[in-house]
């Protein structure tokens, strides 16, 4: 059956549809991004709090800024808004829900006018972003704003219709101010460590290049939480949407599957007011701090010194790695040698158990992850997640060489071929540059790590340099696996 509003009151018991009237909701809220995570996460929460009869000011607008986000304003006004959400549980067991939070769409580039004036209405109180550790315009060598890049060159240009979230919520954000309306909350929800700050730093300075008043007003008026967010949500495969249409009689055209756990740490600072994300399992509090550094540098590092020794070693689903007991010792070992120590305590979380649950979580046959996806992006990845942990060990004089080798396995995958020499599809925005580089490591063996973009000072360090070395001449001598099995004798000696 199709999905629609019409269709809902069809589908059997087994099928968990929205109890509320969508009519009746209006927009409180308008998010950049509306992918597979947001769908899993921010949107559900709204969706319970609907279901408790509670947010019905709090609906979610949906805004697509870039070309390939056009599918998902199709497929929306398509089933009005509805998608399903499906939980799949490592028995084979799905929860499947119809979720509701989503009552308006807006693609930027045809009608940018609307989204700027959807963000300047009084009733929006947020403005919430999952727009990817990329989308955030900063240069990884000095973390400072790009104002170089050609589209924010374009939106700083007088009279120019925006293209970029600056330029779109910058605009709203200066009609708001001309009318007398106070600023929303901006909520970042991506995974980087002090996400709330970071877009802070880069609405304002886009604001400061655009109208220095503006900035001025902003700096003094827009809060910006930080936030920790944490759900394992894979790309929807065809499988996911077979498996719907068969087992549950629904016909999505863009559902999304994730795993059962789900987390959400959440500064308390919206001037304006917030949905009662506490009612429905949001841990609100005054600090995300050491939150987000235990996700971080446990499950999104970890993801990484998973993919890359995964991939040479010839696995393509995540859970087959997991359930391997040579990768998931690894896998604790740098959770506990090298991650944890440089870790404050984390107020009601038992890190032991924690990583405990992440090789769990990771083993979850039902979710079926790609170690692919897991692989890309990796120059946004890898400086946020490990190497914090990189540099805080070597001023600390710390255990250095597991996340070294990770770092190796990264540089020996971006060469572009796998140990059977059969071509790798490496998908990076800074592929064309990293990819020569890491070829020609066959000559200069710390070519890679010389990319001070990426790197900055770390090539100038001999305590990492030799722990990188060491594990990048394994990897070409004897390979992935190998190279795990000689780790695993060098923790346990």
């Amino acid at each position: 059956m199709q999905l629609c509003a019409q269709a809902l009151q069809q589908f059997d018991d087994t099928v968990q549809v929205p109890n509320y009237d969508r009519s009746d909701i209006t927009v409180g809220i308008v998010h950049f991004g509306v992918g597979g995570f947001h769908r899993a996460h921010q949107a559900m929460y709204v969706d319970r709090l609907l279901r408790r009869g509670e947010a019905r000011e709090w609906g979610i607008c949906g805004v697509g800024v870039l070309p390939g986000d056009r599918r998902m304003k199709d497929v929306l006004d398509a089933q009005d808004g509805l998608y399903t959400l499906a939980l799949r549980h490592p028995d084979g067991t799905w929860d499947v829900s119809v979720i509701g939070s989503i009552v308006d769409y807006l693609f930027a580039p045809d009608d940018p006018e609307a989204v700027i004036e959807k963000i300047a209405a009084e009733s929006t109180k947020i403005v919430s972003l999952t727009i990817t550790e990329g989308g955030y315009n900063f240069t990884h060598d000095t973390g400072e704003f790009d104002a170089e890049n050609p589209d924010v060159v374009h939106d700083l240009t007088d009279g120019a219709a925006p293209r970029t979230t600056f330029g779109l919520v910058v605009e709203a954000l200066a009609r708001r101010r001309a009318r007398g309306l106070p600023s929303p909350t901006i909520m970042s929800c991506d995974n980087i460590q002090g996400n709330g700050d970071v877009a802070r730093k880069m609405f304002l300075a886009y604001a400061a290049l655009k109208d220095p008043e503006l900035a001025a007003w902003m700096r003094a008026e827009t809060s910006f939480p930080n936030s920790m967010v944490d759900r394992i949500t894979p790309v929807t495969t065809p499988e996911v949407t077979e498996a719907l249409s068969s087992r549950f009689g629904i016909d999505d055209q863009w559902p999304v599957a994730a795993e059962p756990f789900t987390s959400w740490v959440l500064e308390d600072a919206f001037p304006l007011g917030r949905p009662a994300f506490e009612d429905v399992g949001v841990q609100v509090v005054d600090d995300v701090e050491p939150y987000e550094l235990m996700k971080l540098r446990l499950l999104n590092a970890s993801h990484q010194a998973l993919c890359y020794f995964g991939y040479l070693s010839g696995y393509r689903l995540v859970h087959d790695v997991a359930q391997d007991p040579l990768f998931a010792d690894f896998l604790l070992a740098y959770m506990d040698e090298e991650a944890t120590p440089t870790l404050a305590p984390v107020p009601g979380v038992d890190l032991d158990e924690y990583k405990r649950t992440l090789i769990e979580r990771f083993s979850n046959p039902e979710i079926r992850d790609t170690v692919a996806r897991l692989c890309a992006e990796s120059s946004d990845r890898i400086p946020k997640w490990l190497l914090p942990v990189i540099r805080e060990n070597l001023l600390a004089d710390r255990h250095i060489r597991l996340s070294a080798a990770i770092v190796a396995s990264w540089a020996r995958y971006a060469e572009g071929v796998d140990e059977d020499g059969e071509p790798i599809d490496v998908v990076d925005q800074l592929k064309d540059s990293l990819v020569p580089i890491a070829r020609s490591q066959h000559e200069n063996r710390t070519a890679f790590i010389e990319n001070q973009s990426v790197f900055g000072d770390l090539a100038d360090n001999p305590r990492f340099v030799t722990a990188y070395l060491w594990a990048l001449d394994s990897l070409y001598s004897v390979g992935a696996r190998e190279t795990l099995e000689a780790l695993r004798e060098k923790v346990q000696s």
